[in-house]
């Protein structure tokens, strides 16, 4: 199911919880029963209430946002370290770059078609990935340098490798969820007892009041449902893709 899809059902969900227990409460009101008397006291709560959800939703999208935005970064630094060892590799004889760039071939035909459907699936790094970066390790350090200009470049190709391999490690680590079960489960009560309250300032089912009532936790659906797909930053409906590694291939 497109996830754009299950984004519209959970909204529209939402919305009919709310309408279908409006109705059930307005059958429970007395006829003389006068929504005007709530107390202040509790329109206050109300209020704070949601204040505080509200701070607590901007900084978790914020969090979820800015954990995506370090895993693409992760991703980046790890394509740009490795295409920085191709083009260093053009001062060596064509056989040594052949066999780096063949590695280099290999490695990121993996990445692409076999180890990111497992990092989106199981949220982790394969074995045959690490034996593969390997190979592209060893290509490299084969590499001796027979003049200055090779013993130039020698040395930063193997920098470059080595911010490669802490890429890699840290893209292992962003591929898992980065929110925490504590976070989920504050955001899960707070929009309960938030949505919980518009019943507290006894709504009507007027045209105008379900509405509204209707669009707040449509709302809160939808950011729930925005931080769900941002907290795996690759896999669900924002993932990143794996199109950076194209570019490694001859």
């Amino acid at each position: 199911m497109p996830y754009w899809l299950r984004l519209v059902i959970a909204m529209a969900a939402a919305g009919a919880v709310i309408y279908v227990i409006t109705g059930l409460v307005q059958r429970r009101v007395r006829a003389d029963d006068d929504p005007s008397q709530t107390p202040d006291v509790i329109e206050y709560m109300t209020m704070m209430i949601g204040v505080v959800y509200a701070i607590v939703l901007g900084l978790a999208i914020a969090g979820a946002w800015e954990a995506r935005g370090e895993a693409q970064t992760v991703v980046q630094n790890e394509v740009q370290a490795l295409h920085e060892v191709t083009e260093r590799a053009q001062v060596f004889p064509a056989a040594r770059q052949e066999a780096i760039q063949r590695s280099l071939d290999s490695y990121a035909t993996y990445v692409v078609h076999k180890e990111w459907p497992q990092m989106s699936a199981k949220g982790q790094l394969s074995d045959r990935g690490d034996q593969l970066f390997g190979q592209v390790r060893t290509a490299v350090l084969r590499s001796e340098p027979r003049d200055e200009l090779q013993g130039q470049a020698y040395a930063p190709m193997a920098d470059q490798i080595a911010l490669a391999d802490e890429a890699r490690t840290n893209r292992g680590g962003a591929a898992e969820p980065t929110m925490p079960s504590v976070v989920w489960f504050g955001l899960i009560v707070g929009a309960l007892v938030s949505i919980g309250m518009i019943f507290a300032l006894q709504i009507r089912r007027t045209p105008r009041e379900l509405t509204v009532a209707v669009l707040y936790c449509a709302l809160f659906a939808f950011l729930l449902f925005l931080i769900w797909d941002m907290d795996a930053p690759f896999s669900r409906g924002m993932a990143i893709t794996a199109d950076d590694f194209l570019t490694l291939r001859g």
